[in-house]
C-alpha cells in the first residue's frame, strides 16, 4: 500500500532552476571556471548554481532569466489546461482569510511567495519559522499569513539578506502518493526543445543527475511537429503512470508543452508532479524562465516581471541595455562578449582570484554605457579592482578607451583599475589610456591583466 502524504510546497528542494546545468552535467560537461589545480570550484549564490548563470555557461543570452512567482505560474499553467490546485495569491492577511474562505475548504497550504527556494526550510527575521505552513481555518491561514507578510525570509537560496515577502499563495493542499519531476528546455545540441524527466521528484535533481542518471528520461521534441501523442504516452508510461492515469498525464505534458511554446519559455519546470491516492495528475509546483528578447510579444508576460524580487544593479543595468550578473567575488570584470567575459572570470579564478561579476557591455557599447558599468561596478562595496577586457572588432579600441577615460573622470573610481585592449585601432586606444594621466593599470594579454587585477585586488584589503 502508498503513502501519501500532505503537501507541503517545494519545502527543501530547489526552486533555482539549475537543473539545466544539471541535465548537461550527466553527460560529462563542467562548468568552464577553474580553481587553479584545475578543480571546479567556482561557487555563485551561496553554492548553488543560479539559473541566469547556467544560461550563460549553456550559451543563451544574459538576459534570457525572467522569473514569476509561483502563483503566477500556476495562473499561467491554468490557461493552458495544466491541472493545479486550486489558489489564490493575497498581500494582506484579511485577503489571506478571505481565500481561504473562498476554497471552501480544511485542507489548505499558505505559501511565502519570493523568488528563491528551500521556503518550507526558512526562517523569518521575526523569528517564525517556515515560509510553508499547512492549516485548518480561515482564520489560521490570516494568522499564519500576518507573520509572513512584510518580513524577511531567509533560505538557502536568498542567502544572509534574505527576501521580503510581499504576498502568500493561499491554496487548497493535496495528498501526495508520488512525486514527479517534469521540465522542458532547450538543447543547444539539437537547437530544439527537450523534455527531461525523472521519477525522483520533489527532490534536487542534480543529486539525480549525479548519484542515478539512469533515473533521468530525455524526449527529444521536433520543433516543426511538436510534442506528439504518442511521446506523451511513451513518457507516461516511463514515469510509472498507471493505465489509469495515462490520460490526464498525457494532457498535463500537452499542456506544458503549449505552454513552453507560446509564451517563448526557455524552461518550464515542474517539481513535483504528483499523482493523489485518487489518481489524479497535478502540478504542484512550477517555475518558469523566459527569453527577454521575446518578451515584445508578450506584453502580458512582461507585467508580471517583479523587480522587487530582483539584485536592483541588474535592474539598472537592463535599464541601459547592460548584461549584468551579481557574484560573490572582490573583482569586477567589464567586457564586451559573453564568450570573452566567461574566460576573463575563468583566468581571474585561475590565478587565484575571485570575479565579483558578469558584465557584458556588448559589442557597440557606448560612453554612456560605459559610465553606467562603472557606477553599478562600484556600488558593490565588496569590489577591490576593476578589470577592463576589450576586444575590438566592431567596437574599436580608441573609441572604447576615450569612453573608459571619460567614464573614469566622471565617476571617480575608488579602487584599482586594469585595463587590456586588443583588436582595431589598439595601439591609438592605448596611447590615449597612457596619455590621459589617470592611475590606469595596463595590460599587454589577458594573463598579463588577471594577474595584474588580483594583485591589485589582494593589495586594496
Amino acid at each position: 500500500m502508498r503513502q501519501s502524504r500532505k503537501h507541503l510546497g517545494a519545502a527543501g528542494s530547489p526552486r533555482s532552476g539549475a537543473f539545466q546545468t544539471a541535465v548537461v552535467f550527466s553527460a560529462g560537461w563542467r562548468p568552464p571556471l577553474l580553481g587553479k589545480n584545475g578543480s571546479r570550484d567556482f561557487k555563485v549564490k551561496n553554492g548553488l548554481p543560479d539559473a541566469r548563470f547556467a544560461g550563460l555557461m549553456l550559451g543563451l543570452p544574459a538576459a534570457s532569466r525572467m522569473n514569476i512567482h509561483e502563483y503566477q505560474a500556476k495562473e499561467l499553467l491554468q490557461k493552458f489546461g495544466v491541472a493545479t490546485p486550486r489558489g489564490k495569491a493575497a498581500s494582506t492577511a484579511e485577503e489571506a482569510e478571505q481565500v481561504a474562505r473562498d476554497l471552501g475548504t480544511d485542507d489548505l497550504v499558505v505559501k511565502a511567495q519570493v523568488h528563491a527556494g528551500g521556503r518550507g526550510k526558512g526562517t523569518f527575521a521575526n523569528g517564525f519559522k517556515g515560509g510553508v505552513h499547512l492549516c485548518k481555518s480561515p482564520a489560521e491561514a490570516r494568522e499564519i499569513a500576518s507573520k509572513m507578510l512584510g518580513q524577511t525570509l531567509v533560505t538557502h537560496q536568498t542567502g544572509p539578506a534574505g527576501r521580503v515577502v510581499n504576498k502568500v499563495l493561499v491554496a487548497e493542499s493535496a495528498e501526495i502518493a508520488r512525486e514527479i519531476y517534469f521540465a522542458i528546455l532547450l538543447d543547444r545540441a539539437t537547437a530544439a526543445p527537450i523534455v527531461v524527466a525523472s521519477t525522483e521528484g520533489g527532490v534536487e535533481i542534480e543529486t539525480v543527475a549525479e548519484k542515478s542518471p539512469e533515473k533521468i528520461l530525455r524526449e527529444k521534441i521536433d520543433p516543426l511537429a511538436g510534442l506528439q501523442a504518442h511521446q506523451t504516452r511513451k513518457l507516461a508510461k516511463q514515469l510509472g503512470f498507471e493505465s489509469s492515469q495515462l490520460k490526464a498525464a498525457s494532457k498535463l505534458f500537452d499542456g506544458l508543452y503549449r505552454t513552453f511554446m507560446a509564451c517563448d519559455c526557455s524552461m518550464v519546470e515542474v517539481n513535483p508532479l504528483v499523482v493523489t491516492p485518487k489518481g489524479e495528475v497535478l502540478a504542484l509546483d512550477a517555475k518558469f524562465n523566459f527569453d527577454d528578447n521575446a518578451l515584445y510579444r508578450h506584453p502580458e508576460l512582461a507585467a508580471l516581471r517583479d523587480i522587487a524580487e530582483e539584485d536592483p544593479r541588474e535592474v539598472e543595468a537592463s535599464k541601459h541595455g547592460l548584461n549584468y550578473i551579481g557574484l560573490d567575488g572582490n573583482i569586477a570584470c567589464l567586457v564586451n562578449g559573453a564568450g570573452l567575459a566567461m574566460a576573463t572570470m575563468d583566468i581571474i579564478k585561475f590565478y587565484g582570484g575571485s570575479p565579483a561579476n558578469f558584465l557584458d557591455v556588448g559589442g557597440g557599447a557606448t560612453e554612456e554605457q560605459v559610465t553606467e558599468a562603472f557606477k553599478i561596478l562600484v556600488s558593490d562595496d565588496k569590489v577591490k579592482a576593476i578589470l577592463v577586457n576589450i576586444f575590438g572588432g566592431i567596437m574599436k579600441c580608441d573609441v572604447i578607451a576615450q569612453g573608459i577615460i571619460n567614464a573614469v573622470k566622471t565617476v571617480k573610481l575608488p579602487v584599482p583599475l586594469v585595463v587590456r585592449l586588443e583588436g582595431t585601432n589598439v595601439d591609438a586606444g592605448k596611447k590615449l589610456i597612457a596619455e590621459s594621466g589617470l592611475p590606469v593599470i595596463t595590460a599587454g594579454d589577458l594573463a598579463d591583466a588577471a594577474q595584474k587585477v588580483v594583485r591589485a585586488a589582494e593589495g586594496a584589503k
